[in-house]
This record gives structure tokens, sequence and C-alpha cells, in this order.
């Protein structure tokens, strides 16, 4: 798996990064969701640098221009609810893409710290000899990437995957690396210090789904 690492060079997305993370600024969900689409636009870019492209020409008023575009269909597909807003960042850029939504969430059977992922609901095309994005902005454990991508590869085999995710834990990361083949690329925006007892992101920036669109039951 190749990672890439955007927070590594000074930029402004890390002064959204800064704003998402800020518990003063949370208490504008508005702000909150738009900085999220702003970090997916950015990401997008830079994901963009790394497709494969196909000569075309094109015809102005003046004449013709030779130039490129992508080759290959891309699905965006992100993990709901969290996922959403980076995904419209993401659309945003590749207005032409396909769009797949899958569900994925912890699962205490016994009321305490042990979970399981259950994946119950996708709606997906067929993915085969395409650009898979799978979306999420938390990177805790991996075991929700990996349930999802386990799940989506049944749809057909794609040419490339990408993993974008905002902020990462360095065990997330650890472990779809040693679960993931190699032609996945995982885009990061900031890795975080580590997991806590209860598997949540430290530093982090708390729940990404609550803060942009209200408390669940």
């Amino acid at each position: 798996m190749q990672i890439h690492n955007l927070s590594e060079k000074n930029s402004v997305l890390n002064h959204f990064l800064t704003q998402i993370r800020d518990v003063n600024v949370h208490k504008d969900s508005m702000r909150f969701r738009r900085n999220i689409e702003r970090i997916g636009e950015i990401m997008a870019y830079e994901l963009s640098k790394e497709l494969d492209y196909q000569d075309l020409s094109v015809q102005t008023p003046l004449g013709t221009k030779e130039t490129t575009e992508i080759k290959e269909q891309i699905i965006l597909c992100s993990i709901l609810r969290a996922g959403l807003q980076l995904h419209l960042g993401f659309l945003n850029y590749f207005d032409n893409a396909e769009n797949g939504f899958v569900s994925a969430y912890r699962h205490h059977p016994n009321n305490d710290a042990d979970f399981e992922i259950l994946v119950e609901y996708q709606a997906i095309a067929d993915t085969t000899n395409k650009y898979l994005l799978i979306i999420d902005p938390m990177l805790a454990t991996g075991q929700s990437i990996l349930a999802v991508y386990k799940k989506l590869v049944e749809k057909g085999t794609p040419k490339d995957i990408h993993i974008a995710v905002v902020i990462a834990a360095p065990e997330g990361i650890a472990f779809l690396e040693e679960n993931l083949p190699d032609n996945c690329h995982l885009w990061i925006a900031a890795t975080d210090e580590k997991l806590n007892d209860q598997s949540y992101i430290v530093p982090g920036l708390g729940d990404a789904g609550d803060l942009a669109y209200g408390a669940k039951l």
C-alpha cells in the first residue's frame, strides 16, 4: 500500500484542519461541514496527479487544443454518514464520477469496549477496471475501511483503489498496510498521536458525523 500524507508540507490544508479540530469552531456545524468539504477538494486535486490520463483534442472558438483527460471512470464511495461531506468535496472536482454509499459502524454486543464492524447497506456500481475511491473522515483502527473494502471488491475488480481520510491514527495505518493489497493508495490529510482505550483518535476532533449533522441516538 502506498501512503500519501498531505500535511507533511505546509499548505492551506493545515488551516482547514486546524479549524475542524477547534472546539470553539465546533459550535458552527455549517462551518465544520464546509471545511470538511474543502479538505475533500484539496485531497481530490492531489489524488488526481496519481491517475492515468489520455490525450484528446478540444475545439475552441479559434482553433484546436491538444490536452488530456482522466482515462478511467471514477467511483466515489463514502462510508455513511460521516463520509458524506468529504464525498461532496471530491464530487466537486470529479464531477463525472459514479457514486456509491455503504454503511459501516461499530457494534458493541456486550456494551463494553469490544466491538465488531457491521456493514449493512451498500449501493454501488460495478467497480471493474475503474478507480475506486473509498472516503471516510477518520481512520482509527482501520477495521471499518477493511470491512468496506472486502464488501466492495465483491462487486468487481477495480483498476486502482484509493482510500481518503482526513485524520488517521498510526494503529489504523499499520492495520491497513498489513491487510490491503499493494495497488491501494492511502491518502491522509493528517496523522495523529494514537488511539485511546476506546479506540478513538487522540487528539483527533471528536465524532465527525455528529459535528457535521448533529448527535445521534
